[in-house]
């Protein structure tokens, strides 16, 4: 007889919050990036952070990391300028998603947000979430926007890593969390410029 063991541990804000714009995509059979924004409320900023850098993961078809990518260097701007409520741009706030892409995404990142949510604490060192912690995201959020619209291969894992624990640190108001964000984010744009010295170093080998 073998002893198969449950996961019964609550999901953390972010899973759950992801959930409830699973449900609502599939109940609408479609849904638009302002729509999960009003499902979102007050978590919205951490929320868009954490849907625009998602699709630059997700095996779907286009430019995800270059148009998404792109759309957060424009609200880690705001975020940095202690913006409350994000502006972003009309095409994008209107880019309908279906509920079949909406959930691919979902399903494709949970196990990485799901590993992320096995360390967070809620309200620890809570200090380095607030608002003028938060605006100072803004510039490694920046970066790390820039990198994930570069059409490197493979470039975007460990941005996007980095972009998920710091948008479920301030879900769960995890200042600990935070931290360790930041340090994968210079992990992230190190790896970043070493890829593109190699390329461009690849590059010139082949011109020459």
């Amino acid at each position: 007889m073998t002893d198969e063991r449950v996961d019964t541990r609550p999901q953390g804000a972010t899973s759950t919050h992801l959930k409830n714009v699973v449900e609502r995509a599939e109940s609408m059979g479609s849904i638009t990036i302002e729509e999960m924004m009003t499902v979102m409320g007050s978590s919205s900023i951490a929320f868009s952070i954490l849907i625009l850098a998602l699709p630059a993961l997700t095996p779907l078809p286009g430019p995800f990391g270059m148009v998404f990518g792109s759309c957060l260097a424009l609200i880690s701007l705001q975020i940095a300028a202690g913006a409350e409520h994000l502006q972003l741009p009309r095409f994008i706030r209107k880019r309908r998603l279906s509920a079949a892409t909406v959930a691919l995404t979902v399903r494709y990142t949970a196990p990485m947000i799901a590993q992320v949510e096995r360390v967070l604490r809620p309200d620890r060192l809570s200090a380095l979430t607030g608002r003028k912690a938060q605006m100072l995201l803004g510039i490694p959020i920046f970066f790390l926007a820039i990198a994930i619209a570069l059409p490197i291969p493979f470039g975007n894992i460990l941005p996007v890593l980095a972009l998920v624990i710091i948008a479920a640190a301030l879900l769960e108001r995890d200042g600990l969390a935070t931290l360790i964000g930041v340090g994968v984010a210079v992990l992230a744009l190190g790896t970043t410029a070493g890829l593109i010295y190699g390329v461009v170093s690849a590059t010139d080998l082949l011109v020459g």
